[in-house]
């Protein structure tokens, strides 16, 4: 058991805690897990819902990645034996046996696209089997391109020569017009989590975009209402998720995180990883002063048993981080223009994830993206001692948000959001009969 595996009551001094408020009216009941699988971290928080609408921590585990790289499972047998030490840790605290969980997506280089789909009324009312099977048709286009829908959010609707819809729903027209947002991913990518699931006898309950679960824990209501972006800076990948009007517009992400400065470090000190880590962790800094060039930092040289052989300046440790990490978000502004929302994306952003840490991190986002910016830290809930009150766990805390209700479309006919009998996890239970 780890050191965040001791029960914990959440009062003290920690972080605050959110006021308790009326249960959201597509929330789920009772107990429910969710399971973040990170390239550096995989963690696992049971949760119940109480009558009143409060959430509570009943268990948690965490256990550090393996078989994991830039969101992908790249050694299953790695992977199965993380995922199962976290998820026991949390049902040994909790006294709850999982059989399916709430998990993040960030494999199979998920995308963001918008479809416009036109559906034939014939004149007559719009009808709820109509809205699904408009869903149905955008999910068909992304089968035909090997990628399978995780989300399909109906944004804005459009009867004959009327746009702005919001619910059309008894409406009388000839042609139904609908703008979806769809997250689709790569579908060998989702197969090969769901073997690793279904092995650890688990089913997906429900995929959630890691950079909108991300966004659900770190923005404030009014940023989710008036647009905001939030750019997730995890270990393997720097992801980001845009909101407006409380819906989600885009998302995009690129294969660079923490995990590749910690690696340049290593290469150019020629030091081992966790010392290259220790390092980053302790010293790094996206400032410079004149004292840099005559800070000495203390680092052992790969392969001579962990002794102290070696110093360098912090000055040389500083010029390897910058330019990986303003080449991360140069990356990041450059998928923000190409997504070409203009105001729509808003003018804040909220940096969260392990590596948003790094000192310096927002002054050099506020330069490069040309916006305002701060650090995004998730709310705590009761139960959960302080350190998940921290920017590395806003995709954690954000599946349970999802949970809570929180950042589902108004008009939710994706039957992949609808518990076991969504696509992904009938997936996962053919690949459960088979494994």
């Amino acid at each position: 058991m780890n050191a965040l595996s001791r029960p914990v009551d959440g009062a003290g001094s920690g972080p605050q805690l959110p006021p308790q408020r009326a249960r959201h009216p597509k929330a789920r009941t009772g107990v429910f897990g969710v399971l973040d699988i990170g390239s550096t971290k995989i963690v696992c928080i049971i949760v119940r819902m109480e009558p009143e609408g409060g959430l509570r921590a009943l268990g948690y585990g965490w256990q550090r990645s393996h078989g994991v790289k830039g969101g992908n499972i790249v050694d299953l047998a790695q992977a199965e034996r993380a995922v199962r030490a976290a998820v026991a840790n949390a049902e040994e605290m909790a006294d709850v046996k999982l059989s399916g969980v709430i998990a993040n997506l960030s494999c199979g280089q998920p995308e963001s696209r918008q479809h416009n789909i036109q559906w034939t009324i014939g004149g007559r009312a719009v009808t709820e089997p109509d809205l699904r099977a408009v869903i149905a048709e955008g999910k068909r286009r992304m089968a035909e391109e090997g990628r399978e829908a995780v989300h399909a959010l109906p944004l804005s609707f459009t009867l004959d020569a009327t746009p702005g819809v919001t619910d059309p729903r008894g409406m009388i027209c000839e042609s139904l017009g609908a703008r979806l947002h769809i997250v689709d991913a790569s579908s060998a990518s989702l197969r090969n989590l769901g073997t690793c699931l279904a092995r650890c006898d688990l089913e997906v309950e429900e995929p959630v975009s890691a950079p909108l679960a991300a966004a659900l824990s770190a923005l404030s209501e009014e940023e989710r209402e008036l647009g905001a972006t939030v750019i997730d800076m995890g270990g393997g990948t720097t992801s980001l998720a845009v909101m407006h009007e409380g819906a989600l517009l885009h998302t995009a992400q690129v294969p660079v995180g923490g995990w590749q400065v910690t690696n340049d470090l290593a290469r150019g000190l020629s030091t081992p990883i966790d010392q290259a880590e220790r390092l980053k962790t302790m010293h790094g800094s996206m400032f410079g002063s004149i004292d840099d060039e005559r800070e000495m930092l203390s680092l052992s040289r790969i392969g001579e048993d962990g002794e102290i052989l070696a110093r360098v300046p912090r000055a040389q440790m500083m010029s390897i981080i910058r330019p990986r990490v303003e080449e991360t978000l140069e990356l990041i502004r450059d998928r923000l223009a190409d997504a070409n929302l203009g105001p729509q994306s808003g003018q804040q952003v909220v940096l969260t994830g392990g590596a948003s840490q790094l000192v310096g991190m927002r002054e050099a986002a506020t330069r490069i993206l040309a916006r305002g910016v701060r650090l995004g830290r998730p709310q705590g809930i009761r139960g959960l001692p302080d350190a998940f009150h921290a920017p590395g766990f806003a995709t954690t805390l954000g599946l349970i948000a999802w949970g809570a209700g929180e950042g589902r479309p108004v008009l939710d006919f994706d039957p992949s959001t609808q518990g076991s009998r969504g696509v992904f996890a009938r997936l996962v239970n053919w690949l459960r009969d088979r494994v």
